[in-house]
């Protein structure tokens, strides 16, 4: 079965193509870094992880690009209210970004551009506009002409018109269209700004990736990703921009979009209260468990987040672990590769619930094995299925074992001290603080099983 997926502009699902099987390229929309992201932010970066994983298994080089907005005019307003320099909070936003997706278990995209190291090819790509009749100098501003696009709204699938009815476009009296969008705008001496042939300025959130784009991995890409949220205006916007700019060039082959995340079905919001970053979620499971929590729906369908559905996923890894666990002594079959039916499933449409209900399917099996070469076979094939979900990071031991970051509990250390307390009280028949030591163990959920080989232990 070939890749299949599904594409925003045409609203259908397709064969994939790359336009060169020896290159397959993709772009995702990265971080504005002026605060810490949140599971919403999260989902995409799983996502497209995943994608990425699943296009390496299938071409021999893959280029992954996704972006670092560090220029905006959120982040000028966060530095100034933290009494900071921009590049300070940008640096430091960065770094905790980074801290936090790797947790995740992404890996590194093959480039991870910035914004503000792009300025020269932003101001070609301006004025290549304006020289096309595409854009215009107004009050100290360029600005794109969307009526210069015939088919300006083909990605949304929305009228130009209707496209503006809440949309996050600014409406200024010197717009020639209320949909005019900022391609580069005036800077005050108290923001950031770089001189251009419209004055000192900085440019404009949509010219940002397209010059990007343009700049690490060509004017045509197979695949450019993101969130629903940003298929209009800022998907729209780089797509007129980047095809005005080369004469109507295809931008992006294919345009894929994951779904909406709701908190115990409402909108995620500050004011409600049931806004979560990435790092409080981090902090209540294993990174894995949220990871596995975000794929356990379809990629395109809306995915409600709630204590429950972590405390699912961390179980279902659990179960899939536990079978690794007792297969521990088993070499696993070093030339295995992913099930056949679970790359079928990733090929259609990235389905990865259908995908994990097969490594479900095959923990089974390697629990019911009973020969060496069946159960070394079943665990490769398990351990290579997994991974190209990003699962199985780590030992079954360090999963079992894992800690909060913020727990007051038992460190690891005081648990083998305590079994070793616990060891000894019963060779000397002082059972009373033997039973002690396990009720203490209980109370802190920690799980004792006593074996031939002595006692092992692992956090509920």
């Amino acid at each position: 079965m070939s890749l299949n997926l599904h594409n925003t502009q045409t609203g259908k699902k397709e064969v994939f193509q790359p336009g060169n099987p020896d290159r397959v390229t993709m772009y995702v929309c990265g971080p504005t870094v002026y605060n810490l992201i949140h599971i919403g932010n999260a989902r995409p970066i799983v996502v497209f992880d995943t994608l990425f994983r699943l296009l390496r298994f299938h071409y021999p080089d893959v280029a992954y690009a996704r972006n670092i907005t560090d220029v905006d005019d959120k982040i000028n307003q966060a530095a100034k209210e933290n009494n900071e320099s921009i590049r300070d909070l940008t640096d430091r936003y960065i770094r905790l970004y980074h801290e936090d997706i790797a947790a995740l278990n992404t890996l590194p995209p093959t480039i991870e551009p910035r914004a503000t190291e792009h300025i020269e090819p932003m101001l070609q790509m301006v004025g290549a506009l304006i020289d096309k009749g595409c854009a215009y100098v107004a009050d100290g501003h360029v600005l794109f002409d969307v009526s210069a696009m015939p088919d300006y709204g083909a990605l949304s699938h929305r009228k130009l018109d209707d496209m503006m009815a809440g949309a996050r476009v600014e409406v200024a009296s010197y717009k020639k269209h209320p949909g005019d969008f900022v391609l580069w705008k005036p800077s005050s001496d108290d923001l950031p700004g770089w001189e251009s042939p419209w004055g000192v300025g900085r440019p404009g959130w949509h010219l940002e990736c397209s010059t990007m784009i343009e700049k690490h991995l060509g004017r045509t890409i197979d695949i450019h990703g993101g969130g629903r949220d940003l298929i209009f205006p800022h998907h729209e916007n780089e797509r007129a921009q980047s095809q005005c700019a080369h004469d109507g060039e295809t931008f992006a082959r294919y345009w894929v979009h994951n779904g909406y995340i709701t908190v115990s079905g409402e909108k995620m919001s500050k004011s409600e209260g049931n806004f979560f970053t990435l790092r409080d979620v981090l902090a209540l499971a294993p990174g894995e468990a949220v990871r596995f929590a975000l794929l356990s729906g379809h990629y395109r369908s809306p995915l409600d987040w709630s204590p429950e559905n972590l405390k699912q996923a961390r179980s279902a890894l659990d179960g899939l672990y536990n079978a690794l666990l007792k297969a521990e002594n088993i070499a696993a079959d070093p030339n295995a590769q992913p099930d056949s039916a679970f790359i079928e499933a990733l090929d259609d449409d990235l389905n990865t619930p259908v995908a994990i209900s097969i490594l479900h399917d095959l923990a089974r099996r390697l629990n019911k094995a009973d020969g060496v070469e069946e159960k070394a076979a079943l665990k490769g094939g398990l351990l290579a299925s997994g991974q190209m979900l990003g699962l199985f990071s780590q030992s079954p031991e360090s999963w079992f074992k894992w800690q909060s970051p913020d727990s007051e509990g038992l460190s690891d250390a005081e648990i083998e001290a305590l079994i070793e307390e616990r060891v000894q009280a019963r060779k000397e028949r002082n059972f009373a603080r033997a039973d002690e030591i396990r009720d203490l163990f209980k109370a802190q959920g920690i799980v004792l099983e006593d074996g031939p080989g002595g006692t092992t232990w692992k956090r509920e």
